[in-house]
Formats: C-alpha cells, sequence, structure tokens
C-alpha cells in the first residue's frame, strides 16, 4: 500500500464540478508531478464538502488549510508554497468575515461547527470512485455484522429500536417498514430507494449519492437481508449523471468483491441492485408512481391499500426508502440503536440533512442533529441575510411543505414541530427568504410547480390546484377579489381530503400556510392592489425623486418604453401609463432617486 505525506482533497460534487474542479484536479496532478512530488502527495477527488458557497473547494491534509472558491490560477501557488515550501496560502484560505485572513480548517469553520455528520460522515472524505476506500473507513463491516451475528427480526428491532424515520417526506418509521415487508406473504420480495430527488432547490440525495453511494447499496443489503429480498432496484432521476455514473461504479466494484451478488460473506444469502433512470417526473417521488416507473409504465400512483409492503413491484412486498433513509443504517447496525437514539429529540432521532438555499451567505449542504432550531441554522450555519435584509421565511418541504415566519425562528427542527407550525419536514430541502420576498408570489410559484408536475390521473389534483393556481394568479397580477382568500382556504381543504396520492394531498400546503402567517399580504395585494414586498409587478408604480435625481438622462436612455422624460441637469419623470416595470431605470440609477412601491 502506497503512504503519502498528504492529500489534496478536491470536491468533485455537482456544484464544483460545474465551477471547474476537474480541470483543478489536472492540474494539481500536473504541478505536482512537475515538482517531483507525485510519489508523496495524493490528489483525491471526493463529493460534497457541503459549503458549496465556497466552491470549488480544496483541503490539503495534514494541516487540513481549506481552500475556497479556487481558480486554475492558484494551482501552482499552493503546490509551490504549501506542498513545496510547506506555507500555507494565507490569502486564499476560506475566512469567515471580509477581510478576515487566517488559516482556517473544517472543524474551525462556523458552518461546520453545529454541524453533526451521520448521512454526510464520508462526503468530501474519501474518493467515491473507489471501494477500498469506503472500506477503510468502516464499510461493509455493517453487513458483514448483520449476515453473521445477526438475525433477520434482530436487524429489524434495531432499525426500530433507533427511532429512525423515513427521510423522504412523511416520517413514517423506517422499523415498521421494513417489519411489514418482513412479515409479508410471498415468494418474491423486493428492496427500492427513492433517489427520485424532485423538490425545487434539493440536493442532499444527490449528494450522498455522488459522494458516498456505498453506503446506500450496503444498507440496501442489509435491508434485504432483514426482509427476506434478494433483488434491489435504485430509481434515481437521469438529470443526475454524476450521481448515475458513480452508483454504477460502486455496484461494479461491490460484486467484484462478492458483497453484492450471490453468497454474501459465504452466508447463502443473495442480493444484487440495479440502477433505473427516472425521466425527471416530480410524481415519481410517490412510492406506487415510482414502482409503476421502474416497471415500465406510465408513473402514476394508485389506490392504497395494499401498500407496497403487502403488493409493490410486480405485485410482490417491496421495502422502499430514501437515499438519506438508507444512508443511516449501516451506522445505526455498527454502533447500535441507543447511540442514534442519543442524538435528536424524543419523537425524531438522529440528524437531518438540508440543502439550504435562498437568501442566505452560506449556500450549502447541512447536516443537523434534530431539534436544532431554525434560527442556529440561519445564522449560525448559514451565515445569516445577504446584503444586511431581513429574514421572513424559511420554506421546508418543497411543494408539499410551507412557510415558516420570522416570528418563529427559533422553532425546533423536527417532524411534529414543523407540522404543527403548518410545514413540513419533506425531504429536506430549506429555501430562505427576506423582506424582498413576496408570499403570495411565493405560495403561486410552488402551486405552479404541482401543476406542471401532476399526473392528471384524479380530478382534485388536476382540476383544483389549476383553480387556486389561477386564483393566485389573478391576486399577483391586481385582480384579486374580496373572498379570494376564502376561496382558497376552501379549495385546499378539499383538495387535502380528496387526492389520490401524496402529491395532491400535500399540493395546497405552501397555499395554506401563507394565508396562515402571512394574511396581512394577501388582502393588501387584493384591497388595496399593493405588493407590500415591492415584488409584483402590476401592482408597483415607479417614481422619480426630484431632490436626489440630478439630470444625468441614464434611466431615460435605459427605459425601452421611452416612459422617461426630462431635461439633462433637471429632474427627470415617469409617465407611469407607458412604464412596462422592467426596472432598467432602477439598474441604472446612481444616484439611487429612483423607487418602486
Amino acid at each position: 500500500m502506497e503512504l503519502y505525506r498528504a492529500h489534496v482533497l478536491v470536491c468533485g460534487g455537482t456544484g464544483c464540478t460545474s465551477s471547474g474542479s476537474p480541470r483543478l484536479i489536472e492540474l494539481f496532478e500536473e504541478q505536482i508531478a512537475k515538482a517531483g512530488l507525485d510519489k508523496e502527495i495524493k490528489v483525491v477527488r471526493t463529493g460534497c464538502f457541503g459549503l458549496c458557497e465556497m466552491g470549488p473547494v480544496v483541503i490539503v491534509y495534514p494541516e487540513g488549510a481549506f481552500y475556497a472558491r479556487v481558480k486554475e490560477e492558484n494551482v501552482e501557488e499552493i503546490v509551490q508554497e504549501h506542498l513545496v515550501k510547506g506555507r500555507i496560502v494565507q490569502h486564499l484560505l476560506h475566512h469567515e468575515s471580509a477581510g478576515e485572513q487566517v488559516e482556517v480548517s473544517l472543524n474551525e469553520i462556523e458552518f461546520y461547527k453545529k454541524q453533526k455528520r451521520v448521512a454526510l460522515r464520508n462526503c468530501g472524505v474519501i474518493d467515491p470512485e473507489k471501494i477500498e476506500e469506503y472500506i477503510a473507513f468502516d464499510g461493509y463491516r455493517a453487513l458483514a455484522k448483520a449476515l453473521t451475528e445477526m438475525t433477520q427480526q434482530e436487524v429489524i428491532d434495531e432499525i426500530l429500536k433507533s427511532g429512525l424515520r423515513g427521510r423522504g417526506g412523511a416520517g413514517f418509521p423506517t422499523g415498521r417498514k421494513w417489519q411489514f415487508t418482513h412479515d409479508a406473504v410471498g415468494d418474491k420480495k423486493y428492496v427500492a430507494c427513492n433517489a427520485d430527488e424532485g423538490d425545487p432547490g434539493a440536493f442532499m440525495d444527490r449528494s450522498v449519492l455522488e459522494g458516498d453511494p456505498h453506503a446506500v447499496l450496503e444498507a440496501m443489503a442489509i435491508a434485504g437481508y432483514a426482509v427476506g429480498a434478494d433483488q434491489g432496484y435504485i430509481y434515481c432521476r437521469a438529470e443526475y449523471p454524476i450521481a448515475v455514473k458513480r452508483l454504477e461504479i460502486a455496484i461494479s466494484q461491490a460484486r467484484a468483491m462478492g458483497l453484492l451478488g450471490e453468497n454474501i460473506f459465504d452466508t447463502g444469502f443473495n442480493f444484487d441492485i440495479e440502477v433505473r433512470l427516472g425521466a425527471g417526473a416530480f410524481v415519481c417521488g410517490e412510492e406506487t408512481a415510482l414502482m409503476a416507473s421502474i416497471e415500465g409504465f406510465r408513473g402514476e400512483p394508485r389506490t392504497r391499500p395494499p401498500f407496497p409492503a403487502v403488493k409493490g413491484l410486480f405485485g410482490k412486498p417491496t421495502l422502499l426508502n430514501n437515499v438519506e433513509t438508507y444512508a443511516n443504517v449501516a451506522q445505526i447496525i455498527l454502533n447500535g440503536a441507543d447511540w442514534f437514539a442519543a442524538m435528536g429529540t424524543e419523537r425524531s432521532k438522529g440528524t437531518k440533512v438540508f440543502a439550504l438555499g435562498g437568501k442566505i451567505n452560506n449556500t450549502g449542504l447541512v447536516e443537523i442533529p434534530m431539534g436544532t432550531s431554525l434560527r442556529e441554522v440561519i445564522y449560525d450555519i448559514g451565515g445569516g441575510i445577504p446584503n444586511g435584509k431581513k429574514f421572513k421565511a424559511a420554506q421546508t418541504g418543497g411543494p408539499s411543505g410551507g412557510c415558516i415566519p420570522a416570528s418563529m425562528l427559533d422553532i425546533k427542527i423536527d417532524y411534529d414541530s414543523l407540522i404543527e407550525a403548518g410545514s413540513m419536514m419533506g425531504s429536506g430541502g430549506l429555501i430562505v427568504m427576506d423582506e424582498d420576498n413576496c408570499m403570495v408570489d411565493i405560495a403561486r410559484f410552488f402551486l405552479d410547480f404541482t401543476v406542471d408536475e401532476s399526473c392528471g390521473k384524479c380530478t382534485p389534483c388536476r382540476i383544483g390546484t389549476r383553480r387556486m393556481l389561477e386564483i393566485l394568479e389573478r391576486i399577483v397580477e391586481g385582480k384579486g377579489e374580496e373572498g379570494d382568500i376564502e376561496r382558497l382556504e376552501q379549495l385546499a381543504e378539499n383538495i387535502k381530503a380528496t387526492a389520490l396520492c401524496g402529491l395532491g394531498q400535500t399540493a395546497p400546503n405552501p397555499v395554506l400556510s401563507t394565508i396562515r402567517h402571512f394574511r396581512d399580504e394577501y388582502e393588501a395585494h387584493i384591497r388595496e392592489k399593493r405588493c407590500p414586498a415591492g415584488h409584483c409587478r402590476k401592482l408597483l408604480n415607479y417614481s422619480i425623486d426630484p431632490e436626489k435625481c440630478r439630470g444625468c438622462s441614464l434611466c431615460a436612455k435605459s427605459c425601452p418604453a421611452g416612459a422617461i422624460t426630462g431635461k439633462v441637469k433637471e429632474p427627470f419623470t415617469i409617465d407611469t401609463a407607458k412604464c412596462i416595470k422592467c426596472g432598467a431605470c432602477i439598474e441604472k440609477c446612481p444616484f439611487k432617486a429612483i423607487s418602486r412601491k
């Protein structure tokens, strides 16, 4: 085995890859070889480090120097100064505030201090395309333990005792799903993985598959043993090419080592896995629609019961969990249920991964113990709101979730607290909004997504959500009427009660939660024809402050509608009848003399 005095870890997740990290890897290898250090220093492509805002990220060990936003022209300097001369390049290090340039390692960065990595434990640590690195970090030990030391029921009991709940949506107890499938009668059983991550702004499952694919394969094999299945399917959307590639590599490597296939660990247990690609339909995140798609049919949900644990894939008992749920399994088997249950809250055990996005300084991937407050996530981990803006709301649960207002910043993030607030955990998207976001338009955005993604099988979802969208579109265009809020609420309750699947039943949630917490904004749109956030174009009026205007004429030159007139060196004016409210004048005005209200 080759030993190296230093390792250069370069993020190979989708975010950093899109920013040029593959070229950085090539340059590091070239420069290290040129310096004659290729036998001493190893370049490792990893999965996502989490702090996507600072990508491409490069970490050099053993010092743990965290280099942020690394450019191609920085590579030679890092090699020559740090790797050859042993002097950390201070000005390229990540720093917590403007002007501060200090030596910062991963564990010293505020973004990571309150995180607890379980599902993401290997992301940003190992090369996901080398099974040997996964094995070096206790990989497949849990599978060996389950097969050689535990009965099927003992494995299920450990998952039950841990309190692990599904990380893909409603939070159903994972152990109970395993027990139902184990107890079901069938000559053939299946294990499936939902990797069809469709929520806007969500990239948690993708990052696990890109950074630690063997964790999912090992967990599925353990689940297969526990429930009596010999075949697994991973349903992954085709828009995740890096994840799909690494899954295929991982499956091939596991088969070659006898960790998938026949007679695993000489126990007589057979289990194999195949990848099935989805075309990107949001409805295929619903378990019965997902299974229909795997079978080669149109991805549409079916009525339940029977539930998949009794009649799932190809009419056989099937266990289905999502990527993050599986990513916790091996650690529970290795460390014990009590270890996992010690994290989190009474009814929400363990940790939860979130894709933190929107109006936040530290965009990225976050894994926190259940029960962490929203305030800690937004300000301690996320670094607060950019440009000194005020926090307004956080949207969790994607199109099926809701918005949490600033008045609830100290809410504990767990399944029950989020549902009580009118939202839900969902798969883990967390979109942050500031004072410039219009909550009526946010509801319209998510409902527009749901309408577009509805499979159309049931009338409440196909027609009801479209009627709701039409009302919201009228409101944001200044055509709202008295009674529209009540119509939205009535439609929402009817859809929730009668839609066929979870997509339709939860589609009204963003509307209901914004009405609950931001009813005054709806009323301002309807009664005053005013958008309090200054966002909805049809409700805005542009005006020029004569006290601030210097008559430079830049606004008039930029106006495509010819709505601005005046004389040079004298205040200009806007003809509101001609104004198309495009905002070009505001962007050009150097004196901040133009406002929109």
